[in-house]
Order: structure tokens, then C-alpha cells, then sequence
């Protein structure tokens, strides 16, 4: 896998000069704006889907009949493609031309769409949830290196933070509008919402948008490896959410031995090859393996508190998908006005106290949200634990993001964050499948209100303890000083209030360019 932190080139193959490239494209003009658009509608389509869908699926429960086994796949479904595959998705961008690659991931993505939305049942929807994941693999990432690629470079920040801030508005109100479509035309539109967005960003971006690729990317994309991650986290996947259901039986142990088998092969194969997809030499940095074990504690956390809380909502306390997902907003807002600042704050500060802090936050908030039951106000039971969210989550997500980053080299930064991304992603995979068992939640709970309460506080519980992991982890690995050792973060990108992962960072190309 080429290194996406390297400098992008034009469809000749020549690298554009600092900073007067002559090809660049200027934020200012109407070809900027048409490039900052087609990113933003990209990335938009990926972060709305990540929020819409959990806010529609008890109405999806009870429109297939489906138990609580089908709504963790219809999450989850995605999330493992997306997560094995979104590093693989920057490289093939490098060598075969960024637009392309984006093109076909929004194509791929508006037409799984298209499936989800006509699915006849839980299998089809489920598949068609895998599918979306490919396609979000490929349009993730380069929407972001289509800005990284195209924009001279005294424009890129302002491009980023422009991309990042509006593709955080798309995650904000994502909730509610899941919500309003879920309660007015229905569940499907959830999905067939993406086709519109599609519609506009495709023509635009052929038109429009300038294509690039690194000539320097060379040698064989890594698909065995891929291909083991993700058969690794669908086995290990399928054997938690089976487990509450048949027990300790061999449709449960095998897949469970199968999973760690395969994750053993993965390494094995990633530590062999010439142009790993994840690079095993990378963890050999102490500060980029202790982040990375606090982000997995993290986002474990969230992913499970996001699955779960809107079914209480609707569920247990009776409110509709609209009064659900518009509850959520809060602390998303939060982090969207105000994860730039605690960014800032960190810098100066250091990053050990925010990483300790902040999962705490969280943890109360988390623990206060179990005061959410049949008879709950929302001013009064739903807000503050809401609030107390989401201002852990500022205080916490900027800082993380920062840290990473500022424990490798400038030129591998765009690696450090895609490998940060996709375990993010995978813990809230892992959590969503684990959690039911863990707190005792039967294959039919979500259909029981009391029982589906007792169960909620329980899962509640263990993620706050899964936090305060976190907060232990990051105050006894991570330095004070870390933030003031390599300044390689673009502050710009943390407009940001996507709560299934942190936001990906292109890395610091010109300064990698220029000492190379």
C-alpha cells in the first residue's frame, strides 16, 4: 500500500510545485467549490447513513419481523466491511486515480442503497448493509484525499475545515432526519435518501473535479489481507451475537475458534509482506499503541451507547423515531461547535488530562442515561446525561485524534489516522455484537419493554466501565508532553461530530513533501 500521506500529482504524473502549482485549483473559484461540493455530498452520504440507520430499527424490527440478532447484522453488516476494507480503499485511490475510485464507491454505495431500501427481508437487508460498507470503504477516504489532492496548498486547510465542518452538520442532524423518515414515508427511505445525493454528486464530480494519482504507488494491494480481517471480525462477529441464543453449541465455539484463528493469520500475513496493508512496524511505537488501545476502549463505548440508547428511547419509553432521534442532537452539537476549541486547549495543555478526563465524562453521562425510563422527562431524565455525553466526547475526541497523529512521523500521519479510523470502527463492531450478551439480552428482548430496561442499564454499565479503562489506559501510557513533540495535526479537521469513529486526517503532505 502506497503511503496517503504523499504529495498528490496531476493526471500526468507530475508533482505540483509549493505552493504555486500551476494546476491547483483555488478555493475561491467556481472549480473549487464544485470539488469542495462533490467531497462534502460524498462524505455527507457516509456520516448520514452511519446515524439515520439507528434511530429506524425497531421500526425495521417490526416491519420483518426480524429479532434483536437481525438489527445488530444490520448495523454491524456495515460496519465490517467498512472497517476491513477502508485502508485498502486510500491505496486503490492512489494507483488507479482518486476520483475513479470515489465515482465508483458513490455509485456502489447509492446502488446498495437502493437494495437496502427494497429488501424483501432480513437477509437481502442485511447483504445489502455489507455491500453499502464496500462502497463506503472507497468514498470515505477519498473524499478527503480528493481535497488533499486537488487544492493548492495554501487553500487545503481552509478546504478541509470547510469539508469537515459541513460534513459534521450531515452526522449532527442525521438523528432527525432518520427520525422524520422513519415516522413519515418509513423505514426505507432511510436508505433511498442516499439516490438523490448520488444523483448530484456523480455528474459533478466527472465534470468537475480534476483527477490525480500517485505514480509512486507500485506492488500488490494487500486483498489477502483484507480478506483475513474481515473473514476474522465476521467470525468473531457471528459467534457473540449467536451466543444468547444457542448457548455454547459448535454453531457458536467453531466460528469463535475460527475468528482467532484467522485474526492469527492475519498478523502472520501482514508481517510478511512487502506492502502491508497494515503495516505491523507501526504498533512498534509505544504512544501509537496505547492511543489506539484507549480509541478501541472509546468507541467500543459509544458504538454500543448509540446502538442501544435509541431502542430505549422508542422502546422503553415509548417516544417516536422523530422525538428519539431529535433527543440525540445535543451531543453532537456540542462536539460540531465545539471540538475545534478543545483541540486547541489540548495543544497547550497536553493530552493526558483531556484523555483521562474525557472518558469519564462520558461514563457519568452514559450511567446517567439509565434515569431514561417509561415515565422519563426528557428536560429532566434524557438531557443531562445527553449533555455530559457530549461534553466528554469534546473534551475527549479532539486530543485523540491529535495524539495519533503526534506519535509517528509527519510522512505516515495519513496512515496513522486510517489505522485510527478503522479501529474505531471495529471496536463499535465488536461492542455492538457483544454487548446483548453480555448484559443478558435475548434474541426477542427489544420487544419487551421492562425487560428491554433491566437489560439496557446493565449494557449502560459495562460501557462505562469499558471507559474507564480508556481513562486509566491514557493517564498511564500517554506523556503530557505528546502534543508538543511533533505539531503534524490539522486542527481543521476537527470539526468533527461523527460518533462511530474519529475524523480522519490527511496528514501534514507538504511538510512530508518538502523533507523528503
Amino acid at each position: 500500500m502506497s503511503d496517503p500521506s504523499r504529495e498528490p500529482v496531476t493526471d500526468e504524473g507530475t508533482v505540483p510545485q509549493e505552493p504555486a502549482a500551476a494546476d491547483a485549483v483555488r478555493l475561491g473559484t467556481p472549480v473549487g467549490r464544485w470539488v469542495l461540493l462533490t467531497a462534502v455530498l460524498g462524505s455527507g452520504m457516509a456520516l448520514l447513513d452511519s446515524t439515520v440507520v439507528n434511530v429506524a430499527l425497531p421500526r425495521i424490527g417490526e416491519d420483518l419481523d426480524a429479532d434483536l440478532p437481525v438489527l445488530q447484522w444490520t448495523v454491524n453488516g456495515y460496519m465490517l466491511t467498512l472497517a476491513s476494507l477502508i485502508l485498502l480503499g486510500g491505496a486503490l485511490g492512489d494507483r488507479f486515480g482518486r476520483r475513479r475510485v470515489f465515482v465508483i464507491g458513490v455509485v456502489w454505495f447509492a446502488l446498495a442503497s437502493l437494495l437496502c431500501g427494497l429488501a424483501p427481508g432480513a437477509g437481502v437487508l442485511i447483504a445489502a448493509r455489507a455491500l453499502q460498507g464496500v462502497g463506503g470503504a472507497l468514498l470515505t477516504p477519498g473524499s478527503l484525499a480528493l481535497i488533499q489532492a486537488v487544492f493548492h496548498p495554501d487553500d487545503r486547510a481552509g478546504a478541509v475545515g470547510a469539508w469537515s465542518g459541513l460534513g459534521g452538520v450531515a452526522a449532527a442532524v442525521g438523528p432527525f432526519v432518520g427520525g422524520y423518515l422513519v415516522d413519515g414515508p418509513g423505514w426505507r427511505w432511510v436508505f433511498l435518501i442516499n439516490l438523490p445525493l448520488a444523483a448530484v454528486c456523480v455528474p459533478v464530480a466527472l465534470k468537475h473535479v480534476p483527477e490525480t494519482r500517485d505514480p509512486t504507488a507500485h506492488g500488490r494491494f494487500d486483498v489477502l489481507g483484507a480478506a483475513l480481517g474481515a473473514l476474522a471480525l465476521g467470525a468473531v462477529t457471528y459467534a457473540l451475537i449467536a451466543a444468547p441464543d444457542k448457548g455454547a453449541s459448535p454453531w457458536v465455539i467453531g466460528p469463535a475458534i475460527a475468528g482467532v484463528l484467522l485474526g492469527v493469520a492475519f498478523v502472520h500475513v501482514e508481517a510478511r509482506r512487502p506492502d502491508p496493508m497494515l503495516p505491523p512496524g507501526i504498533f512498534s511505537n509505544r504512544m501509537f499503541s496505547a492511543v489506539n488501545a484507549v480509541t478501541v476502549c472509546v468507541y467500543a463505548a459509544f458504538g454500543g451507547f448509540f446502538f442501544l440508547s435509541v431502542l430505549q428511547l422508542q422502546v422503553v419509553v415509548g417516544w417516536s423515531a422523530l422525538a428519539a432521534g431529535t433527543a440525540l442532537l445535543p451531543t453532537t452539537l456540542l462536539m460540531l461547535l465545539l471540538s475545534a476549541r478543545s483541540g486547541r486547549i489540548a495543544t497547550r495543555t497536553g493530552p493526558r488530562l483531556p484523555l483521562t478526563v474525557g472518558p469519564l465524562l462520558c461514563a457519568a453521562g452514559m450511567l446517567l442515561m439509565t434515569r431514561a425510563g417509561p415515565d422519563a422527562v426528557y428536560w429532566r431524565d434524557v438531557l443531562p446525561a445527553l449533555v455530559v455525553l457530549g461534553l466528554g466526547m469534546v473534551v475527549l475526541v479532539a486530543p485523540l485524534t491529535a495524539t495519533v497523529l503526534a506519535s509517528v512521523d509527519v510522512a505516515r500521519a495519513g496512515l496513522a489516522s486510517g489505522i485510527n479510523n478503522a479501529a474505531a470502527r471495529a471496536a463499535g463492531l465488536i461492542a455492538v455484537a457483544a454487548l446483548p450478551l453480555l448484559a443478558g439480552m435475548g434474541p426477542d428482548v427489544y420487544r419487551d419493554p421492562e425487560g428491554f430496561e433491566d437489560t439496557f442499564r446493565r449494557a449502560m454499565f459495562w460501557c462505562a466501565g469499558t471507559l474507564v479503562v480508556g481513562s486509566g489506559l491514557a493517564w498511564w501510557t500517554v506523556g503530557a508532553r505528546a502534543l508538543r513533540v511533533r505539531r503534524c495535526c490539522r486542527p481543521e479537521t476537527a470539526y468533527h461530530c461523527g460518533v462511530s469513529s474519529p475524523p480522519l486526517d490527511p496528514g501534514d503532505a507538504a511538510t512530508a513533501s518538502g523533507g523528503s
